[in-house]
């Protein structure tokens, strides 16, 4: 993930609460579950802070998150999650209503970004934002939230899964 701008201050610190959250704690669902409830709780104008989990070569399903009730499972290459997996890239969708194949898990969402999470050089995860904002996630966002990823897969190739 190339950060071409610096991080500004409020994710230098969500990414220092994170790191602190996580340290020392070898499970992933419970470091998922509480990046979840710390970004949900943290970032503002967001309805849906979580993640999904690759569970087959063809399938994500539902991991840890803080919101509505959200689509257990997604196809890989499908909705914005499914694409952030196929491609292996960060999606940052301004408007998801004119998103080719989004899956509306909640008809409150606007916009959305998911950033895909590695271990040992494979997407394992991504994490996904809804906003019911249009146009809520901007490059600095972007560059926060992949910095704070940065951080989880440096402590998973530490620990291990």
């Amino acid at each position: 993930m190339m950060m071409s701008t610096p991080i500004n201050n409020s994710y230098s610190t969500l990414v220092k609460q994170g790191r602190a959250l996580i340290e020392g704690e070898p499970n992933l669902i419970a470091n998922l579950a509480n990046l979840s409830a710390l970004i949900y709780n943290s970032v503002s104008d967001l309805n849906w802070a979580g993640f999904y989990m690759v569970d087959s070569d063809s399938t994500l399903v539902l991991g840890p998150f803080q919101g509505q009730v959200a689509c257990v499972r997604i196809e890989i290459g499908k909705g914005v999650c499914g694409t952030a997996v196929a491609t292996d890239s960060t999606q940052r969708v301004d408007d998801v209503h004119a998103f080719a194949g989004h899956i509306a898990c909640d008809a409150a969402s606007n916009s959305e970004l998911v950033v895909p999470i590695h271990y040992r050089g494979k997407v394992i995860a991504v994490l996904d934002l809804d906003s019911p904002l249009i146009g809520r996630f901007q490059q600095q966002d972007q560059i926060g939230f992949e910095a704070l990823i940065t951080e989880l897969e440096a402590h998973l190739e530490k620990v291990g899964l």
